[in-house]
């Protein structure tokens, strides 16, 4: 059960607007760039953001994309389309589907300290549907599942691409059959028998994770699709 490894700060730190960036999964399907990674199933994007005190991304706009955003410190002011004038705290994840409606948003942050978001890009598996937004409470021992499912349900955004997030005290566990990438945001564990670390982005098969420490991981699965 080998493992790869990307290290967030070996990573270029860019940004715009308001905020500052490591970018560690850029997908070839959009636009790929040297030292970020493809994805797995729809997931096309991973970005370890920090506002800057009062920063913002500014208005911008989405079609055809399901935006993802976990709180990892501090919180954001979410102006926009979609439910305009929400707020998203540590903890807590808010899930945007623009499909082909669309959607313009401005992420804020209305503290005078930096905060840190995760952002990641899913995209769609069926164009022109409406637009979306469900927003997600992460439990302290839980894994809470955040993205994807069948059509069927609606507590989640429906598609074979799974994420879920553990927010995990010291010793708890996760497993995953399958083809995995995740990405530890608080503390560290180890995986597959190797300790990894807040920052680091992991990619293999058959997840078996134990929390070293509280800490936070995501992770995303691909769903098979029935024959």
């Amino acid at each position: 059960m080998s493992i790869q490894v990307l290290h967030r700060d070996s990573l270029p730190l860019g940004g715009f607007a308001g905020l500052k960036e490591h970018q560690l999964v850029i997908d070839h399907r959009v636009g790929g760039a040297n030292n970020t990674w493809d994805g797995l199933g729809n997931f096309v994007y991973l970005a370890d953001a920090r506002f800057l005190p009062k920063g913002e991304t500014r208005m911008h706009s989405h079609r055809e994309l399901d935006v993802i955003s976990l709180m990892v410190e501090g919180r954001i002011d979410h102006e926009g389309s979609l439910e305009h004038g929400q707020s998203v705290n540590t903890d807590q994840v808010q899930v945007q589907r623009a499909g082909g409606d669309g959607f313009s948003h401005n992420e804020i942050n209305p503290d005078d300290q930096t905060n840190r978001m995760i952002q990641i890009w899913v995209l769609p598996e069926v164009a022109g549907e409406p637009a979306n937004y469900k927003i997600y409470n992460l439990e302290r021992g839980e894994l809470t599942h955040v993205y994807g499912g069948s059509k069927s349900q609606d507590k989640t955004l429906d598609s074979h691409t799974m994420i879920e997030v553990a927010n995990l005290a010291t010793g708890q566990e996760v497993s995953k059959d399958g083809e995995f990438l995740a990405y530890i945001t608080r503390g560290q564990g180890i995986l597959n028998g190797e300790t990894v670390k807040d920052g680091d982005l992991v990619r293999g098969d058959q997840l078996n994770f134990t929390a070293v420490d509280d800490g936070q991981i995501i992770v995303i699965t691909q769903k098979k699709h029935s024959s």
